[in-house]
């Protein structure tokens, strides 16, 4: 019985970083950093390839909740135009061998109430279906799912533009290797 605990205790843990997750979250994405090709294409890769799979989820999820995958491409579009705006506020700091930024507050603190915002009403949401026994499951399913997908939308559109600018910024910095 007590081995029984330590998933529950784990899962306990990790709720309870999260706040401290976030705040990190947002203090390394206002701080000062060195643009390095290898990193902004890992970026581009891993988010391109998460974001496949989740258009590939908001499609299968377009069977049973309509209006999922339009809302998803839609927060995707809002989500890419915020990074180009993000680049455009970025502040850019050319030196010799070395290009360093430091990304907008104000809007990585937008897109880290969003993720905020879709945490907690994920939490509201699953607790008004678990007291209700799961009458609501269906309406609450209807109007909070298509939402949710396109709140994380907007973030993989921002992340996604934001790094290829970054990687694109980075090698025109760079230019042309010398041998």
């Amino acid at each position: 019985m007590p081995l029984l605990l330590i998933p529950l205790f784990v899962v306990l843990a990790l709720v309870a970083l999260i706040p401290f997750l976030i705040l990190q979250r947002y203090r390394m994405g206002t701080s000062r950093q060195r643009a390095r090709g290898w990193l902004a294409t890992i970026n581009v890769v891993g988010i391109a390839i998460s974001l496949c799979l989740f258009l590939l989820g908001a499609a299968f999820t377009n069977i049973w909740i309509p209006g999922a995958f339009t809302h998803t491409v839609f927060g995707f579009a809002c989500g890419c135009l915020l990074g180009m705006i993000g680049l455009r506020v970025t502040r850019w700091e050319p030196a010799s061998g070395a290009l360093h930024y430091t990304p907008n507050r104000l809007l990585v603190l937008g897109i880290t109430l969003v993720v905020i915002a879709r945490i907690f009403y994920g939490m509201w949401r699953g607790i008004s279906v678990w007291r209700t026994g799961g009458e609501e499951a269906s309406w609450l399913g209807a109007v909070g799912v298509a939402g949710s997908m396109a709140a994380g939308a907007v973030v993989l559109g921002y992340y996604f533009a934001y790094w290829l600018g970054v990687r694109r910024r980075f090698r025109l910095h760079a230019g042309p290797k010398k041998r």
